[in-house]
């Protein structure tokens, strides 16, 4: 394009909604910390015996919770890891949907996991936090957006650094690969790592995949 892109004020403004939010966290006395966790993060027992409810009945402060546990983090490298994936793919998705769309698709597509999460593991007692399943709901978006699309990377090579431009499909696959053995042979907890990220970016790719549909049939 011969225009610069737009600034990515939704990228920047969901990355610095986090920091504030773990940097407040941790502030606060261990005791007040697991209230937090309590409170935002989202129980799949509880939500799950929400949705066996009839649908009259699904209204309940529970259903807030597959939002708030979006951004609320208990430690760095945890936050580290999510922004990082976020800002190589999340701009790139920003540039294309506008700042409206990518954060429709964070919020919703993480939200959609946390549903997806309490209808496969219902028994599950401990709250999950954490933006693994929105920033997988972009990473599944940018497949869709750029199927074709190359990142660069810095590969090491002996002493040094070689820069190389490598096909996303094979970036996102290495990251899929890493998720699905880390489930097989990693903690129990590995399993719900493994459907958040799974259902995020299952959500991510199909949402765009309708969009361009939907924009196809507008033509």
């Amino acid at each position: 394009s011969e225009t610069p892109p737009a600034p990515p004020f939704a990228t920047v403004s969901i990355s610095l909604l986090c920091l504030f939010a773990l940097l407040l966290y941790s502030t606060l006395s261990p005791v007040v910390q697991q209230v937090i966790i309590e409170v935002g993060g989202m129980h799949p027992a509880t939500l799950a015996s929400v949705l066996n409810q009839p649908v009259s009945e699904w209204w309940n402060p529970a259903d807030l919770t597959v939002v708030s546990s979006l951004f609320i983090h208990a430690s760095w490298l945890h936050l580290i890891g999510n922004l990082a994936y976020l800002w190589v793919f999340g701009m790139a998705v920003e540039q294309r949907l506008g700042p409206f769309g990518l954060t429709a698709v964070f919020i919703v597509g993480g939200a959609l996991a946390n549903v997806i999460v309490a209808l496969r593991v219902p028994q599950l007692a401990t709250p999950i936090i954490g933006a693994s399943g929105a920033v997988s709901a972009v990473v599944g978006a940018y497949l869709g957006l750029f199927p074709r699309g190359r990142i660069g990377l810095f590969l090491p090579l002996g002493l040094y650094l070689q820069f190389a431009r490598v096909p996303a499909l094979l970036v996102i696959g290495s990251w899929f690969t890493l998720q699905l053995l880390y489930t097989v042979f990693g903690p129990i907890n590995a399993a719900v790592a493994w459907w958040t990220h799974l259902a995020g970016f299952a959500l991510g790719l199909s949402i765009t995949l309708l969009s361009k549909a939907l924009a196809l049939i507008r033509r």
